[in-house]
């Protein structure tokens, strides 16, 4: 990798640091309300290099193409370097002095595939920066910096279940996390499980802010019973008298459940059970939250058919990823039967 940054910038880097990117297994926006979720670490990610500069800060994206330089000092510009700067600026504001610096950063995760690449670059952007200036912070601080990065600074209101699995998550395993307390566990995978990451063929698009609007929803919810939605009945949910608002908590309050459940099924190695749970969570998120897509749901009915135990779309939805649970020995196989009759989809990890 260091061959980029010396092309970049005539140096050679200083330090090297590397975040993966994520797959939610289970729990999708629970985090929203301070939930439970269940994700795991990819083995695919986001390496940044970095090295001090004698001016000015500047990033160089080999898949963009370009070297940009950064005013820490300005506004988010709709860029990919909006989570480079928010990065660097929380950074700032937490106290640590930063020195000038270039950043290289490559990747092999999809972007705008739900498998979280903004957070693997605002902590790998992050874990750079500090140990290019000696300094070290607890992998939770640096995965609540890179959140307010993304609520603050590029707009975004997500919860905090993306930065915590990358930071926090361990290879092999998912993470039980409660998202009100940070209460974190990492949870060997069955060796005879595999989770297949699926790209549907249709980039992730979160078109007019249907991201935030969902979360004024949850808001809305929780405003009208009184009450945090993670503590909340279906029952209590009923009595909401807005459709929209009503559907959409009730995705939460049972997805919330469907977690508990899935963590429980990883302990008694019950694989059938965990791809019900997995069914489940995709009929709430295309009926109830309705962020699924046409290709999403044919992808979905596919992996199925092709024998999967499971299969659900992953992250925020609107294109991008399905997760599907198979039995180790015939993923291989099952995958050269989806291929087949979806040539639009590839492959992100098997």
């Amino acid at each position: 990798m260091s061959q980029l940054f010396e092309d970049a910038f005539g140096t050679k880097p200083d330090v090297t640091q590397f975040a993966p990117g994520r797959v939610n297994l289970i729990g999708e926006y629970t985090d929203l309300v301070g939930g439970h979720v269940l994700p795991m670490p990819l083995a695919k990610g986001i390496t940044v290099e970095a090295g001090r500069s004698e001016k000015e800060t500047r990033a160089y994206s080999h898949l963009q193409g370009e070297t940009v330089t950064l005013d820490l000092g300005g506004a988010a510009q709709s860029r990919w370097t909006d989570y480079v700067v928010g990065s660097l600026v929380m950074l700032q504001s937490a106290g640590i002095a930063l020195p000038a610096m270039n950043l290289s950063i490559s990747s092999t995760l999809p972007a705008g595939a739900g498998v979280s690449s903004s957070a693997a670059l605002e902590i790998a952007v992050m874990r750079a920066a500090l140990a290019l200036a000696g300094i070290s912070m607890t992998e939770r601080e640096i995965a609540l910096l890179a959140q307010r990065a993304e609520n603050e600074f590029c707009g975004v209101q997500c919860g905090i279940m993306d930065q915590m699995a990358i930071a926090e998550g361990t290879a092999g395993n998912a993470l039980s996390l409660n998202c009100t307390t940070l209460a974190a566990r990492n949870i060997a995978l069955p060796s005879d499980w595999c989770f297949a990451v699926i790209h549907c063929g249709q980039d992730r698009q979160l078109v007019g802010g249907a991201y935030n609007d969902r979360r004024a929803a949850v808001e809305a919810a929780a405003t009208a019973l009184g009450k945090d939605l993670k503590d909340c009945t279906l029952a209590m949910v009923g009595t909401l008298g807005d459709p929209v608002v009503r559907r959409r908590a009730r995705h939460i309050v049972s997805e919330q459940a469907r977690v508990g459940q899935a963590v429980e099924a990883f302990k008694d190695n019950a694989i059938s059970r965990f791809g019900r749970l997995m069914n489940e969570s995709h009929a709430s998120l295309a009926d109830d939250f309705e962020v699924s897509t046409p290709a999403l749901d044919t992808l979905v009915n596919t992996a199925r058919q092709a024998g999967a135990h499971g299969a659900r779309l992953t992250g925020a939805g609107f294109g991008g990823c399905i997760v599907a649970l198979l039995d180790a020995s015939w993923a291989e196989a099952w995958w050269r039967q989806v291929a087949l009759k979806q040539p639009d989809a590839w492959c992100v990890q098997l």
